[in-house]
């Protein structure tokens, strides 16, 4: 049993659909600075609410009532966006 295949064997199948491409656009992503900084907004304020869910739920496994959890949670939230403001403030007069 012989097989003779091509020497370019499949060259005639890419050489048809040249034509046929449409050449591809490849653009550049350009982020601003207000992009960055919202996100970084975003990013902070869901760590804060995560670090407040964690704080209501070991203040309810601790036995404080809703109310008192609630507090906590509220009191941890607003440290971690102070935190955060601090961090913000103290990076900017140190980077200007």
């Amino acid at each position: 049993m012989f097989i003779f295949a091509r020497l370019n064997h499949g060259e005639h199948r890419f050489r048809d659909l040249e034509s046929r491409q449409c050449p591809t656009v490849l653009w550049e992503l350009v982020v601003s600075s207000v992009a960055v900084v919202l996100f970084a907004v975003v990013l902070v304020v869901l760590v804060a609410l995560l670090v407040a869910a964690g704080t209501g739920k070991l203040a309810r496994l601790d036995g404080a009532t809703y109310p008192a959890a609630l507090m906590r949670s509220a009191a941890a939230f607003a440290a971690v966006l102070t935190l955060a403001a601090a961090v913000t403030g103290a990076l900017s007069a140190i980077l200007n």
